[in-house]
């Protein structure tokens, strides 16, 4: 998996839980838990995962 990650840094995504839309700040694949955290501009300490997204389209 790692090197397919499905968002990239400055694309907008919205959270699912709350439906806002946010901007990818950092990316990072997570080898023990084999899939990809997310840091986002408005709140750069909490990091997500990519199933916490939705494309915004």
């Amino acid at each position: 998996m790692a090197g397919k990650n499905k968002y990239h840094t400055g694309e907008i995504v919205k959270i699912k839980t709350t439906d806002e839309l946010v901007t990818i700040n950092k990316w990072h694949y997570v080898q023990n838990m084999k899939q990809y955290s997310y840091t986002v501009k408005e709140y750069p300490l909490t990091f997500y995962f990519e199933d916490e997204f939705h494309s915004h389209n």
